[in-house]
């Protein structure tokens, strides 16, 4: 197994839900831009050796970032969906990056990935032919109904939050991505997918601090755990 490892972060994606003038990744965070502090925490970790960043077409707001911490930085242009921009990604990979070698993807949007954490993901993942971080759910389940009100409430056991990075062999992964755009299905992350195609990624327990930002409130948030984990 290689001891370090390139990661995918989809960028492509023009964060809606923010109602914000510009991508949500380029919003200012802590005195730059948000992806800004991603790409750093991923390129300061010692098993990266590299970044794929996949950005929209005619992105005017990438900074043109060649290397960071003394690691390159490469661009590739996505699609509409996360799953075509990792695709993008992971097609636009050195030729030294093999089928069998394991990737990283991670979302743009969390800043606030713990060194600790990726350290215990790749060093499990590898194990189990790939997994990815997440939490169990801790809180108590409702499903709504219409008017939003409670119908019932759900069991928790068993129950994940899914977070990234998420890790997987280039080439299974490459596949799955391949298999659930030929079939025209949506697939929230990389692991969907690979359970798509037959395989039982590994839940890896990290921090529940690693958020993903989609709405200004979890932008405060971000700034808030960064000012503290500095």
């Amino acid at each position: 197994m290689s001891t370090t490892f390139w990661c995918v972060v989809p960028a492509a994606g023009r964060g809606a839900r923010m109602g914000a003038d510009c991508p949500k990744q380029y919003l200012p965070l802590a005195g730059k831009p948000l992806i800004a502090h991603t790409l750093e925490r991923l390129a300061a970790h010692p098993r990266v050796a590299g970044l794929m960043v996949v950005l929209g077409e005619n992105d005017a707001h990438w900074p043109g970032t060649a290397t960071l911490h003394g690691k390159p930085v490469r661009t590739a242009i996505g699609g509409a969906e996360r799953s075509d921009s990792v695709l993008a990604g992971l097609h636009a990979l050195p030729p030294e990056v093999g089928d069998a070698d394991f990737v990283l993807v991670h979302d743009a949007a969390r800043p606030c990935v713990r060194e600790a954490d990726i350290a215990r993901l790749v060093e499990r993942a590898a194990q189990a032919d790939g997994g990815l971080l997440g939490a169990p759910l801790r809180d108590t389940l409702k499903r709504a109904g219409e008017g939003g009100r409670s119908l019932a409430t759900e069991p928790r056991e068993q129950r994940w939050r899914a977070f990234t990075p998420q890790m997987f062999r280039r080439g299974e992964l490459a596949a799955a991505l391949h298999a659930v755009a030929r079939d025209g299905r949506a697939v929230s992350d990389e692991a969907m997918a690979m359970e798509l195609a037959g395989f039982r990624p590994l839940l890896v327990e990290g921090a529940e601090d690693n958020i993903k930002v989609t709405t200004a409130a979890d932008l405060a948030l971000a700034e808030f755990l960064l000012a503290r984990t500095a």
